[in-house]
């Protein structure tokens, strides 16, 4: 079932990539619900994600908190 919460994060993320405040609440939330192994994978994920989107880089800073 955790890797399901992980793909739909994913999901979800890329559906409010439009709005980077609707991006950073998802990340926060994400870093709130996912395993610490999962959260590495996202981290990873959103790095690459967000190399085309730079206006979402900002809400990098959730995952280090």
């Amino acid at each position: 079932m955790a890797r399901a919460m992980f793909e739909y994060t994913q999901v979800v993320l890329q559906k409010v990539s439009f709005d980077s405040v609707l991006f950073c609440k998802e990340v926060e939330k994400a870093v709130q619900r996912l395993l610490p192994y999962e959260l590495e994978e996202l981290r990873i994920w959103l790095n690459q994600f967000i190399s085309e989107k730079p206006e979402l880089s900002h809400c990098l800073i959730h995952l280090n908190a």
